[in-house]
């Protein structure tokens, strides 16, 4: 169970990072669009995982090599957003979050669209 402490952080997180990383797509890759879905924090808050959804989906592996390897400069920005806030700037490992495709994998398939396993 995530105390209100966490939830605050990972919202918090979530919404400076989320702004960031639209900067950061809007500087390197026009016409894609950049969001965090979701920002789990460990309870110590030394480390966190950010999933990141990418659209459209074609170059997905491309930005989140670009976005990886960013992560230091990132950080570094994020500490300069949420300095009066937190002590420590969370570890970020920055994850694609494929729910979106795994949802519409599903749908297409309840639809009888493509190979169906179960019949």
């Amino acid at each position: 169970m995530e105390s209100q402490r966490l939830k605050k952080v990972n919202s918090v997180l979530q919404k400076d990072l989320g702004e960031l990383l639209d900067a950061f797509a809007r500087d390197h890759f026009r016409g894609t669009l950049v969001s965090v879905s979701e920002v789990r924090v460990a309870p110590d808050l030394s480390y966190a995982k950010v999933f990141v959804s990418v659209f459209p989906t074609g170059n997905q592996g491309v930005i989140m090599k670009q976005i990886t390897d960013s992560t230091g400069h990132l950080r570094h920005q994020l500490g300069q957003r949420i300095r009066n806030q937190m002590r420590v700037v969370p570890d970020l490992d920055f994850r694609l979050d494929t729910t979106l495709d795994e949802r519409d994998e599903i749908d297409r398939l309840l639809k009888g669209e493509g190979d169906n396993p179960f019949k």
